[in-house]
């Protein structure tokens, strides 16, 4: 097994509601769902239900929360013999979604931001076999960047979805380390201080980040498609036209594809369109891990496609 994910488990509350409240204003929803998430987990699973062997290394704590992710990742598929329990909150999502589909998120990082690089010990045998290492910024990055040092000393790659990010969140020092970095445009913004709009924007950017040492640069304008560039050619990749119900975990989706498919042989462009098509379909579904597509569902929008 060649593809590990470490990251967050959070159990999710998502509330459907007509539209996002303004500050200081109550509104009436009209339903909720508790379910799986965390970037981590929904990238862990959305790998899964495409068919991939996935690890899950991360923590929950010692609460009815923690029962129920390991019982639901159980359910999907995902090994949970490597999650750690630590003596904290299972980590936990607030979230809204409108009826364009647009969200807000409140995390609680609990047992996830707990995680401390001497817990990486454990898995030590396990990161130095790992060929593709997907990381995430719900945990803390000192850990993510521990990590990100053993398989890259063992000859891995590292993705790595700088999700969710906060200015000073990642230094440029970090950017060398990194294989392969997957920003949406409010994260390429926090990285480069501009949001990217155009397929030209993509671009700049893209080649921007690649100047600052990063491998290869995907850089994700949502609706709009998705730029690549690889150090020596960029492609911009359209998007695929699709019913948008809830973006939650377009960004998860996305990246659980990209990994799929790259620990299968794609090259990057192909894993990148066959990544969009992931998000694209996980738009057209609520929830978070709940909402990740299957290989034929997303070889039949490849097929028939857009993009």
């Amino acid at each position: 097994m060649s593809l590990t994910v470490l990251g967050s488990i959070n159990i999710d509350l998502s509330c459907t509601v007509a539209r996002l409240p303004r500050p200081g204003e109550t509104i009436h929803g009209s339903g909720y769902v508790l379910g799986l998430g965390g970037k981590g987990c929904n990238q862990a699973v959305a790998a899964r239900r495409l068919g991939g062997e996935v690890r899950l290394l991360g923590a929950v704590g010692e609460d009815l929360f923690a029962q129920r992710a390991r019982a639901e990742l159980a359910n999907v598929g995902v090994a949970t013999g490597h999650l750690l329990t630590l003596p904290t909150p299972t980590g936990i999502a607030v979230i809204s979604v409108d009826s364009a589909g647009e969200n807000q998120i409140t995390v609680i990082g609990g047992a996830n931001m707990a995680l401390r690089e001497v817990d990486l010990e454990a898995y030590r045998d396990l990161l130095t076999a790992t060929r593709l290492l997907l990381l995430q910024l719900e945990i803390p990055l000192p850990v993510n960047l521990a990590a990100m040092d053993v398989v890259r000393g063992a000859g891995g790659r590292v993705i790595f979805d700088p999700a969710p990010m906060a200015v000073g969140d990642l230094p440029d020092e970090v950017l060398s380390r990194i294989d392969i970095i997957t920003p949406n445009e409010l994260e390429t913004g926090e990285l480069l201080g501009q949001c990217p709009q155009t397929p030209g924007d993509a671009e700049a950017a893209a080649r921007a980040l690649h100047g600052k040492g990063v491998g290869v640069a995907v850089v994700k304008l949502g609706s709009r498609g998705v730029g690549v560039f690889d150090g020596r050619e960029f492609r911009f990749i359209p998007p695929f036209r699709v019913a948008t119900v809830d973006s939650v975990a377009a960004g998860d989706c996305f990246n659980g594809g990209l990994a799929f498919a790259l620990d299968r042989g794609e090259d990057i462009f192909r894993a990148v369109r066959f990544a969009a098509a992931c998000g694209a379909l996980a738009t057209t579904r609520p929830g978070a891990s709940a909402a990740a597509p299957t290989l034929p569902e997303v070889e039949d929008l490849l097929a028939g496609g857009a993009a």
